[in-house]
């Protein structure tokens, strides 16, 4: 096609030679390449997958005040295809909020999966989880009248290693303070460094007992966060993209 158009409209070698800013191909050879997608975005060319292109019957009827306008109206679609696209994930799943819906509905869908998990189950989840996430050794302990450690981690940072005792715990409901003050207790002595996991919440009280003053902090992770630590280690959660294939009547009765 290049050539044809230098052809057409005798263009002449200096032009032909002049180079792009990315130095990778002529601007004329660019700005041919913008030409194609505004015409074909506004139905004047078409083509198909193998690259072969063809004047439609829109295109065989624009004047060239009907060229000059197809940058404008180019930018006018582009702007109403955004609006329409927002408007319609936001109507396919119940309005503007529509996004934070879709999260919370696979959030409430997988945390009543958790809680359907046996005990030693959810000990296990939380055992490849912390794998999953750079621990280089965990291990489940889970042994009664131990005070409610579930296991013990060793983290590396750098040159740096540390011993995590972890609990977790399948909660419906909120984890209070007194339950961070047990777990603190069990850790005297063993480790500095606590993670508490549960698919419920975590109160007020027991996120400012886990970081009081002169005691060990206990890092904290709730249902909300967890499900998000799934979702980005791809454990039990995968995102699938749908394909929706539509026939275009006009291309048909343009032929």
């Amino acid at each position: 096609m290049l050539s044809k158009i230098i052809e057409l409209e005798k263009i002449p070698p200096d032009i032909q030679a002049v180079q792009h800013t990315d130095h990778r191909q002529t601007k004329l050879n660019y700005n041919l390449a913008w030409a194609k997608t505004y015409l074909k975005k506004v139905g004047a060319i078409d083509n198909s997958s193998r690259g072969v292109w063809s004047l439609t019957k829109v295109g065989e009827s624009m004047s060239p005040a009907d060229i000059a306008t197809v940058p404008t109206r180019v930018r006018r679609m582009d702007v109403e295809n955004r609006r329409a696209k927002e408007l319609a994930t936001a109507d396919a799943i119940g309005g503007p909020e529509g996004e934070q819906l879709a999260e919370e509905h696979w959030k409430d869908t997988l945390l009543d999966a958790l809680r359907r998990l046996t005990p030693d189950a959810f000990e296990r989840l939380a055992q490849r989880l912390l794998r999953e996430a750079g621990f280089i050794k965990v291990e489940v302990t889970g042994r009664s009248g131990d005070g409610g450690i579930d296991g013990i981690g060793v983290l590396r940072v750098n040159l740096l290693s540390f011993q995590v005792l972890f609990q977790c715990q399948r909660y419906q409901g909120s984890v209070g303070a007194s339950a961070i003050r047990d777990f603190r207790g069990a850790m005297v002595g063993r480790s500095d460094k606590g993670l508490f996991i549960t698919t419920g919440t975590f109160t007020p009280d027991s996120k400012r007992e886990a970081t009081r003053d002169g005691a060990p902090a206990i890092d904290l992770i709730d249902g909300d966060q967890l499900c998000d630590l799934l979702k980005q280690l791809k454990l039990g959660v995968t995102a699938q993209l749908v394909e929706s294939l539509v026939v275009d009547r006009s291309w048909f009765e343009a032929l």
